[in-house]
């Protein structure tokens, strides 16, 4: 058949280890015999972030602000340990980090759902997708040790010069630990707005969960600008849909979620979206089954997998061991992407190539062929168990089969 043409390039951002090694089986094998691929390409990979002392990450997220579609690959964010193997210059933050706070998105997962993987919550017979603020609190934090003794406050000096102080703590024969959050009123309204708008869009109910009990200024903010946005801008939308806002304390949404059949969106603060999104992909089976997409309130879009680099998986195959990797995630990052160019670029030929694609990968899983994660879970009758390549050729064939 011919190529698929695309008229706009999307933003390329190639990775580390073991989903480096996948990133170019997937454009070899399932995506460039179809697609005539027009991408900026960007080489997050940790040595070239060195190099480049972490500029590459920075001109990828401006490229992703200027073509309004990417796709990511997992890269490391390195620690101590990281710094030695790689002879790094410094410890260099997380990419997606640098990113989010770029593109100033809220980041949406869900899992997927194919036949055979029964989640361990039996209840969840419907995808939970979670919304994570990707901006502020832990992740941008200021923190320090001090010393028995210490006298910690909390010092705000107004654009006049004027000081507002508050004690944290006061440290008497014990030393500690102290940590600094922020978030700032436009990230928050953002999240708001791209929480709102992708319930619109996807025509599901949408739950915010906070502690403002106990946070009585910085949680209660959030809530209250998620509540001043939704009356002031969505509340008729949704009665018009037929959909429901709802918000609840924090631990109230834990348990409401465990007792639920799916179904909506989960909205959470960064630092639990983070926690929350592991454990709702485990539950429902694997954190290699679960979508990723940073979504920007100007409609920027940038899809990645929800899971890391395979550490383990790629000292393997660098020992010339066979692997047996789950790239679904990965290769769901791809079609992703590839929809998303699609849509707005009004080209139905990439659209339904990457519709096609999603339903050939679940149809390969679902007739039995699957990578060793997924076959401990599955309750298949009869399946197979096959290595990273093997996975994405037997996709192919499906794929071909199925145009």
């Amino acid at each position: 058949m011919e190529k698929i043409k695309m008229t706009t390039p999307l933003v390329e951002m190639d990775g580390d280890e073991m989903t480096r090694i996948i990133w170019k089986m997937i454009k070899d094998i399932l995506i460039l015999p179809y697609v005539d691929l027009k991408s900026e390409y960007y080489d997050l990979g940790l040595e070239y972030r060195n190099e480049t002392n972490d500029k590459v990450i920075f001109d990828s997220a401006y490229a992703t602000k200027k073509y309004g579609v990417a796709v990511k690959c997992a890269t490391i964010t390195p620690n101590a340990d990281r710094v030695k193997e790689y002879n790094l210059k410094e410890m260099w933050k997380s990419p997606n980090g640098t990113i989010r706070a770029i593109l100033d998105g809220t980041v949406f997962r869900a899992p997927i759902i194919v036949k055979g993987i029964t989640p361990y919550i039996p209840t969840w017979t419907k995808p939970i997708t979670i919304a994570r603020h990707a901006y502020g609190d832990v992740y941008k934090n200021t923190e320090m040790q001090v010393e028995a003794g210490s006298k910690c406050e909390l010092v705000c000096t107004d654009k006049d010069g004027n000081e507002i102080r508050q004690t944290i703590h006061e440290f008497g024969e014990s030393g500690g630990i102290i940590q600094g959050l922020h978030n700032i009123d436009q990230s928050i309204g953002s999240f708001a707005r791209c929480c709102f708008n992708y319930a619109l869009d996807t025509k599901q109910d949408i739950w915010f969960a906070t502690k403002d009990t106990i946070s009585k200024k910085y949680d209660h903010r959030f809530k209250d600008i998620f509540n001043e946005i939704f009356e002031a801008e969505y509340k008729e939308k949704f009665d018009a849909a037929g959909i429901e806002y709802f918000y609840t304390l924090i631990d109230d949404a834990v348990a409401r979620v465990v007792r639920s059949e799916g179904g909506y969106i989960w909205a959470c603060k960064n630092y639990d979206g983070d926690v929350m999104s592991d454990m709702v992909a485990t539950a429902y089976g694997s954190l290699a089954m679960m979508t990723s997409v940073l979504v920007s309130p100007d409609g920027t879009y940038e899809y990645e997998a929800a899971h890391g680099t395979v550490q383990r998986h790629y000292y393997k195959h660098l020992k010339g061991e066979e692997t047996s990797t789950n790239s679904v995630a990965t290769l769901f990052a791809w079609t992703g992407a590839l929809r998303k160019r699609g849509e707005l670029d009004g080209l139905s030929d990439l659209v339904n190539f990457a519709d096609n694609l999603e339903k050939a990968t679940i149809k390969t899983i679902e007739d039995g062929i699957m990578t060793g994660d997924l076959y401990l879970l599955s309750n298949l009758e009869n399946k197979k168990k096959v290595n990273t390549e093997e996975f994405l050729l037997a996709v192919g064939d499906t794929l071909k089969a199925m145009l």
